[in-house]
């Protein structure tokens, strides 16, 4: 009877709470000398890869040299600008020899632009780089036959309104041509594309 009233009291008696899991919760995030190093390296890898890759010397050159095409063309439409103002003209004495020898061979002109157009931009050994500032070089330089073939076709003549037309014409287009020259020259010597204005596009579409 005793071990009934034991077995009982045994069955009455509440079942022990079961023990909960252990959770373990992260330890705060200690930055150390060496995760900031490892950071910093990660920068800078970060930034030296999307960076694109710097153009070379010899495509600068080359494209620099290109646009000396069109600026020696459009030295003769600054006549009036220098005999106007006899100062600027003396900015230009250094390139007088380059000048006056590009001037001495014949058909110096044709052949620069075809040397231009088809040794280079139809080139495609050469990089999209060049092949695009001589682009712009050789249609900059149609644009500068352009005048030439509107003042024989109206003979503005001498004096009066057409020749003051010819002559505001031939300044704009001057400066115009000048500050598209240093503009391009800039920007390849530090190795960025110029787009010039009226030039860009079709250029780009020849490539």
């Amino acid at each position: 009877m005793a071990s009934m009233g034991i077995l009982r009291s045994c069955c009455l008696l509440p079942p022990k709470p079961k023990a909960k899991p252990l959770i373990l919760l992260p330890r705060p995030l200690q930055i150390t000398r060496k995760s900031k190093t490892a950071v910093a390296l990660a920068r800078m890898s970060y930034n030296s890869n999307s960076n694109p890759t710097p153009t070379p010397a010899t495509d600068r050159l080359i494209s620099v040299v290109s646009y000396t095409l069109p600026f020696f063309n459009s030295l003769h439409y600054g006549r009036y600008l220098f005999l106007q103002f006899p100062n600027l003209g003396l900015l230009f004495d250094p390139i007088l020899p380059l000048v006056n020898l590009y001037r001495s061979i014949p058909y110096s002109s044709f052949v620069a632009f075809f040397a231009l157009y088809l040794g280079v931009v139809r080139n495609p050994s050469f990089s999209n780089y060049i092949r695009f500032n001589s682009m712009q070089a050789v249609t900059l330089d149609v644009l500068l036959v352009v005048p030439i073939l509107l003042q024989r076709i109206f003979t503005p003549g001498r004096s009066g309104l057409g020749f003051r037309l010819m002559v505001w014409s031939h300044n704009l287009l001057f400066l115009f041509t000048l500050v598209c020259f240093l503009y391009s020259v800039t920007y390849c010597v530090l190795g960025r594309t110029p787009h010039l204005p009226f030039v860009a596009d079709a250029a780009a579409r020849q490539i």
